[in-house]
């Protein structure tokens, strides 16, 4: 076996570092919606825009940025994106008007697509497939807990600062990352080959359009024009960008990647997996503040025993896997999900947390038992050549699941919201929750009010069951798709990297 890198950890540790700063990021803004209306009088529109301008740059990205990574150098590719987005998230800060955030959120999308694919790469070429899986469960545990302590350090930010502080956050953490990844990480790059700028454009068009489809489900209805254009166009750019790719000479996505079970099968199970969970926290951001009327700050500690479940059971799941094989582990964390969101379908309206810390605590046992397995198969699969953007897959597949999430689950969410309220309500006060409180309150009818709250747990509980049937499915695709991957000898000499000074 050739010689690990002696700082194969400490490389680790960085990585780490520079995924936080995007995760806590994109879970942090959860708790600041009430401060952005407050401050920013920003609308319903606006609000969804500062959400949805990151992913919509972002996922578009992916891929290209992905590619550029493996060409120019995958070290180079992770410090432009913790620059990129370091500095737009100062710019952020000092928005003074809901247009200026999200120009600002679009370009710290811009970083977040360098810097995301960039950490898994980088793991992927440091560690050798022995080792592999047990770094992935580490960087999936700084994943959860980046999730989780986002919401958190967000309560803590707002109890005390402005909104903007939750961007400020960022920028130390950038520099930090920066100046560590110069120091300790080596590059890394594929072989040289000639930049596929058809293919970038046709992907980045593509997925862009794709997600744009999405979103406008979320504000105009699957019927509207808008939304038929983005995934009209969506079809005929990725279509493209396949047939591209099959006949380009020097694919920046070979085609057959998707021919590899694994591959293919974790990447199926990661987007249901995403499918299912990926508009929870926003569901149940909202639940604790608005239903349980918890303060910004004990709403993020409420999500405290799923990052605690999750990291027990990241250890789990190595361990799983390594004695009975990658479908097992992804399938037994994807039907734990599953569980998780059947004790949320149960949830009635005078339940409160005790109810809910049993469902968070059952779905970070899945997500940690799951998490290495799903992202060491399909991250395993890859040839070093294309670590790049083969990691960038990855992060595509997860963002176009949490996409359709929030598409669909943010669709349901608000037909079963409006068919929960009294017949007599009419107005904004039968579209939100939000909506409702506020008319409660200007009016001080505390009987709206309370009926707002029913009907919220009533809705998210109907949520719920979307969940449990994409966990069960893409736990049976799971099992029925992947493959056992043999071992490789221990005297098999590592995949070369191309390792630049």
């Amino acid at each position: 076996m050739s010689a690990r890198n002696p700082r194969r950890w400490v490389i680790l540790g960085v990585l780490c570092l520079s995924l936080l700063v995007v995760v806590i990021d994109n879970t942090v803004l959860n708790v600041a919606i009430p401060s952005l209306v407050e401050d920013l009088h920003a609308s319903n529109s606006d609000i969804q825009w500062i959400l949805d301008a990151y992913m919509l740059v972002f996922a578009g990205l992916l891929l290209t940025a992905g590619a550029l990574s493996d060409r120019f150098g995958r070290r180079r590719g992770l410090v432009t994106g913790l620059i990129l987005f370091g500095g737009a998230s100062g710019l952020a800060a000092l928005a003074d008007s809901s247009g200026e955030l999200i120009a600002a959120r679009a370009l710290m999308g811009v970083g977040g697509a360098f810097l995301m694919p960039g950490t898994l790469s980088i793991l992927t070429t440091v560690f050798d497939d022995e080792e592999r899986k047990k770094a992935l469960a580490i960087w999936s545990s700084v994943l959860m807990v980046g999730a989780v302590a986002g919401p958190l350090v967000g309560g803590l930010l707002l109890r005390d600062f402005w909104w903007g502080s939750v961007f400020l956050l960022n920028i130390p953490i950038a520099v930090l990352g920066v100046v560590a990844a110069l120091l300790i990480i080596p590059e890394s790059r594929g072989p040289a080959v000639r930049p596929d700028v058809v293919g970038a454009v046709l992907s980045t068009a593509g997925m862009t359009a794709l997600v744009w489809g999405v979103i406008e489900t979320a504000r105009d209805g699957w019927s509207s024009g808008r939304t038929i254009g983005g995934f009209a166009v969506a079809v005929v750019m990725i279509t493209a960008f396949g047939l591209w790719e099959r006949r380009c000479a020097e694919p920046m996505l070979p085609m057959g990647l998707f021919r590899d079970r694994n591959f293919s099968g974790a990447s199926l199970s990661v987007v249901l997996m995403s499918f299912s969970a990926g508009g929870l926290l926003l569901a149940l951001t909202q639940y604790l503040q608005f239903v349980l009327e918890y303060s910004p700050l004990k709403a993020g500690a409420a999500f405290i025993p799923l990052m605690v479940a999750a990291m027990a059971f990241n250890g789990v799941g190595v361990v799983v896997d390594k004695k009975l094989g990658a479908r097992v582990a992804v399938a037994a964390g994807l039907l734990l999900l599953a569980a998780g969101f059947g004790v949320l379908a149960t949830l009635s309206p005078g339940d409160g947390y005790p109810k809910l810390v049993i469902a968070l605590v059952v779905m970070g046992m899945g997500s940690g038992t799951m998490g290495p397995a799903a992202y060491g198969t399909l991250l395993g699969a890859l040839p070093p050549e294309r670590a790049g953007v083969g990691s960038a897959v990855n992060d595509t597949v997860q963002q176009v699941g949490q996409a359709l999430s929030v598409a669909v689950l943010g669709s349901v969410l608000s037909a079963a919201f409006s068919s929960h309220m009294p017949d007599g309500v009419t107005g904004p006060a039968r579209e939100s929750i939000g909506d409702a409180l506020a008319v409660a309150a200007a009016k001080g009818d505390a009987g709206l009010a309370a009926a707002a709250r029913d009907a919220f747990t009533d809705s998210m509980a109907t949520i719920a069951i979307v969940g449990v049937v994409a966990g069960i499915a893409a736990a049976a695709l799971a099992f029925l798709v992947l493959r056992r991957t043999p071992s490789a000898p221990q005297d098999a000499p590592a995949a070369p990297v191309d390792v630049a000074p």
